[in-house]
């Protein structure tokens, strides 16, 4: 692991919860390019079909969408967002996709759902956990938009290994498998499958790690 200094670590702890800037575009890639793996584990856990309306919270650049949308026909995505860049660079990567009506992106404070009671079949989100201010009240929020037995898929990474990242301790807010139980408890959800996957990537501070994450697959 390289040494890295404080100041440097803080700010790219700053990107990866909220990407700004001409930096935030390079972190932003970064991310699609190293959670690409995640966010198919993710999607493919949600079991897409024809006309599902499906929300993801915290996007990114959103390059991953047409993965989502070719699942089934007939489906639809919103996406929140609490980063404007981000905001702006997932409508730019899929103006296609919002011209057909089949997506749209919005921000919102990321602590209360701007959607309707029981609106979405699917939900997702990947590596935005450790960002929640108010874990046990968000995800009540999730459940209060999710549809009665609609899914919602949380990919995030082993608290363990995450601990090992040198930027971690700048505002993270990590997880195990059994604080998801007691937190996915907490809305009421059942917890219908628990994945775990390994793969290699480069960490956001540029070392070559093995990373062990995990797909939670909570129900209505």
């Amino acid at each position: 692991m390289k040494n890295y200094d404080q100041d440097f670590l803080k700010q790219l702890a700053k990107q990866l919860s909220c990407p700004a800037n001409t930096e935030g575009i390079e972190v932003a890639n970064n991310m699609h390019e190293n959670n690409i793996g995640m966010t198919r584990k993710a999607i493919e856990a949600l079991n897409i079909s024809k006309g599902d309306l499906i929300l993801e919270l915290g996007h990114g650049n959103c390059k991953h969408l047409p993965e989502i949308l070719n699942r089934a026909e007939h489906t639809s995505y919103y996406g929140l967002e609490i980063s404007e860049l981000m905001q702006k660079q997932a409508s730019e990567a899929n103006n296609v996709a919002i011209e057909a009506n089949r997506a749209s992106f919005h921000l919102y404070n990321g602590n209360n759902i701007p959607f309707s009671d029981n609106t979405f079949s699917k939900i997702l989100t990947v590596n935005t956990i450790y960002f929640w201010e108010r874990p046990k009240e968000f995800i009540k929020e999730i459940y209060r938009v999710l549809k009665p037995g609609g899914t919602f898929a949380i990919g995030f990474a082993d608290k363990d290994f995450m601990e090992s990242l040198p930027f971690t301790a700048y505002g993270f807010d990590l997880y195990s498998k059994d604080r998801i139980n007691t937190l996915a408890e907490a809305a009421n959800f059942k917890i219908k499958d628990i994945s775990s996957f390994t793969e290699k990537i480069t960490s956001k501070a540029g070392d070559e790690v093995e990373r062990l994450f995990y797909v939670a697959l909570l129900e209505k």
